[in-house]
């Protein structure tokens, strides 16, 4: 079993990067296999960054043979998939939505039906568009035909959405609490 986590961030190394990289290692300690990819990376290869739609349906033909590519094999392999992505302006990343639409082949193929899917995302502040960034994400994911868990454990207790944190997430010792039972949850469930 695999867990597929997926760093919407144009920040390898980030407060998203770091969140993602706590709800894996939880995770790994339910032993589950885990990844995280950066999407700002596979993006850099691409003549053209964003779907333009230039065959329908999808051909793969603007990343065949990219970095983006695999990075789509993995998430077609994946079990479980968390989404991360810093709050830009209230919703995800360009980058991440650049990703994300450029999904088409695996949507017609269904690739993604039923894997179990979470979020992460992080503000500037508590409360700052942390909730309008998960409904995006969770909106991305059910149109692949996901199906979405929050970060509730019978353990600690229901959670809510996603994950969500603030910067500095290194001090944000509640966010990275939600991070890590969102990865322990999605591993058990696709164990």
């Amino acid at each position: 079993m695999k867990l597929l986590a997926i760093n919407g961030s144009p920040n390898r190394d980030g407060n998203t990067a770091f969140l993602l990289t706590k709800a894996l290692e939880a995770a790994q300690n339910e032993g589950v296999e885990t990844e995280l990819i950066h999407v700002r990376d596979a993006l850099k290869e691409l003549k053209e960054p964003f779907c333009v739609q230039c065959s329908s349906p999808c051909s793969q033909i603007c990343y065949k043979g990219t970095l983006l590519e695999e990075h789509y094999q993995l998430l077609a392999e994946a079990d479980g998939v968390i989404l991360g992505s810093p709050v830009y302006f209230g919703t995800v990343t360009a980058q991440l939505k650049a990703f994300w639409d450029m999904t088409r082949v695996l949507r017609t193929e269904k690739s993604l039906f039923n894997t179990i899917g979470g979020t992460i995302t992080v503000g500037a502040s508590r409360y700052g568009g942390q909730e309008t960034t998960v409904s995006a994400l969770h909106d991305m994911m059910m149109i692949q035909g996901m199906m979405i868990v929050g970060d509730a454990s019978k353990e600690t207790d229901m959670g809510h959405q996603g994950a969500c944190s603030q910067r500095n997430v290194r001090e944000d010792l509640e966010g990275q609490k939600r991070a890590q039972i969102l990865g322990q949850r999605i591993a058990r469930l696709i164990k």
